[in-house]
């Protein structure tokens, strides 16, 4: 089972983003499930969020034996001629790749709505986790640190650093190359676990450079990072009420 959150931005002042529900993908068995989240209830009393027209119950679970159209579309045909090179981009396998580890990777954002998609998180046994996502807000750095990322090597270790006053977020993740250039930011959706796993053991959280895509590739596809970390006993990554399913027949 692979699952995916699917997050929903204010487009009031606040900008702010909510996780507001799950999908949860069968690929062996062809079975795709969705729910919403109380995310989905926070968003809706705080910013006016109303069920999408895709799923128009907070409180139904919606199923299917084929991907909900809502997030196929985030994904490029794999008829396209330019589908391989697209793979290539995502350091994806061929043969592997599906359009859940597909959509992992990308966000699945599109400029006609304001929705993202992102994996939930697996803590593994020794409570170590690791995930891959293309860095944030490169456009929004200065000239030199968006200098600097053409000279970073595939491998490159990076570091994570803790920025406490961010003006859109207040806490954010920045991204930095060994010689502390600030590159970007790690995506929202890790900004609680990452705190946590930094809190317990800071050297353990490091980040590491897999892909760089130089142009034509879009300025938000450019530098594929994975992150990794380990969090304390006992904790669950992504457990927070606003990513619990409100949905009839669900279990956390």
């Amino acid at each position: 089972m692979n699952s995916l959150f699917l997050a929903w931005q204010d487009s009031g002042p606040s900008r702010a983003w909510f996780p507001i529900g799950r999908l949860d993908a069968d690929l062996v068995h062809k079975h795709f499930t969705f729910g919403y989240t109380h995310g989905a209830e926070r968003a809706a009393s705080v910013a006016g969020l109303r069920p999408l027209e895709s799923f128009p119950d907070f409180h139904r679970t919606y199923e299917s034996s084929e991907l909900f159209p809502l997030f196929q579309n985030r994904v490029l045909e794999s008829s396209r001629p330019d589908f391989g090179e697209y793979l290539n981009q995502l350091d994806l396998d061929p043969s592997e790749a599906d359009p859940i580890s597909i959509l992992s990777v990308t966000g699945g954002t599109r400029q006609t709505d304001n929705l993202q998609v992102f994996p939930k998180i697996e803590r593994q046994a020794n409570g170590r986790f690791s995930c891959r996502f293309f860095l944030h807000g490169n456009r929004y750095v200065n000239a030199s640190a968006q200098a600097a990322v053409p000279q970073i090597n595939v491998g490159a270790e990076l570091r994570i650093a803790l920025e406490l006053n961010n003006p859109a977020t207040r806490l954010a993740l920045q991204i930095q190359t060994q010689d502390y250039h600030m590159i970007g930011w790690a995506p929202r959706y890790l900004i609680g676990d990452l705190k946590t796993a930094i809190d317990h053991s800071p050297e353990a959280a490091i980040g590491k450079v897999v892909k760089i895509n130089p142009a034509p590739a879009p300025l938000n596809q450019r530098v594929l990072i994975e992150l990794s970390g380990r969090l304390p006993e006992g904790h669950s990554p992504m457990s927070s009420p606003d990513f619990q399913l409100i949905g009839q027949g669900w279990t956390a």
